[in-house]
């Protein structure tokens, strides 16, 4: 697929490679006072989301108690938010540290269509998990029956498939515009609607496509996350423990605020009124849903748990160096 985009990309390119080849992202350059803070903090998100998302997989990996449906889906989601906050972030703090803010035009089509491509995967992926919790929880005699492992492997599958394909769609439908006089990207990343500030011609196809797969993948697995936790919440009602129930609702609830921020910056960028030109907002808007969320993820879904606290004292049980951070999470 990559290839095929290279291909398209150098085949079908209409504009002027001669006049110019780089892009330059102006980022937060409009903020000299704060850029310095924005690195900082975006450095921090990255590091503890490689963190939290590598162990969430090594844990899930080695400890066969968690070869569960739910660990898988959370596994696919921590091994996305690896790759979807390093598509991100990781230019923008290379680019803040070397002091070149310039990508070639190759590695633009490139760094959108993966951006494009993870977020649209997450936006579904995050639906699916939603709805394992309902069968769950809902039905939990039927539960295995209704999630094997076969189902797992082909919901997974199906979101990756879908993101990747919706992804294609809207980075070849910008990439044979021609483009003005102006190269400077308002945004730390390649994203498709700072691009499209700089194309001269009419983008009213481009903007239909783009509101069609963003109506499909934002509101949508948005519904079906919120009626899934409808009935969960509902089948928690009647659990007779207190204790219980407000351990289910403090989840429920964790969860509920994560897949809020995620969607709500999302559709604030997507599916907002074209006449609206909030380009300043949309980048900390993306830094919250490429980066805030992707670190939260982990720390919400799964590290809470009792069973992967359980599964990190096991392992850490295992080397005699580690007796402190055993105690520590007793």
């Amino acid at each position: 697929m990559l290839i095929y985009l290279c291909t398209y990309t150098g085949e079908h390119n209409k504009m002027s490679q001669a006049n110019w080849t780089d892009f330059f992202f102006l980022g937060f350059s409009r903020y000299p006072k704060v850029e310095a803070i924005i690195f900082v903090l975006c450095l921090l998100m990255y590091l503890i989301t490689l963190l939290g998302n590598v162990t969430l997989i090594s844990i899930t990996i080695l400890d066969s108690h968690l070869h569960t449906p739910m660990y898988f889906f959370l596994s696919n989601l921590s091994f996305l938010d690896i790759w979807y906050t390093s598509s991100a972030l990781t230019p923008m703090l290379a680019n803040f540290v070397s002091g070149n803010n310039t990508i070639s035009f190759s590695g633009c089509a490139t760094q959108m269509y993966f951006s494009l491509a993870l977020g649209s995967t997450e936006c579904v992926l995050l639906s699916t998990m939603a709805y394992d919790r309902y069968v769950a929880i809902c039905n939990p005699l039927r539960y295995p029956i209704i999630m094997n492992r076969r189902v797992c492997v082909q919901i997974a599958a199906g979101s990756w498939v879908t993101g990747c394909l919706t992804a294609l769609v809207e980075t070849m439908s910008v990439l044979p515009l021609s483009l003005c006089g102006n190269s400077s990207i308002n945004h730390f990343t390649c994203e498709i609607l700072a691009v499209l500030k700089l194309v001269c011609v009419d983008t009213s196809m481009v903007q239909l496509i783009t509101l069609v797969i963003s109506v499909l993948l934002l509101p949508m697995p948005m519904l079906l996350i919120c009626i899934s936790y409808a009935f969960i919440l509902s089948s928690i009602l009647r659990i007779s423990s207190v204790d219980g129930r407000s351990k289910a609702f403090s989840t429920c609830a964790a969860h509920l605020t994560v897949v809020v921020l995620f969607y709500g910056t999302a559709l604030s960028m997507y599916l907002k009124p074209s006449a609206v030109d909030s380009q300043e907002i949309d980048k900390f808007m993306a830094l919250v849903y490429a980066g805030l969320t992707p670190m939260l993820n982990p720390i919400i879904y799964s590290l809470r748990n009792k069973e992967v606290k359980m599964a990190v004292k096991k392992l850490l049980i295992r080397n005699p160096f580690n007796t402190v951070l055993v105690s520590i999470l007793k």
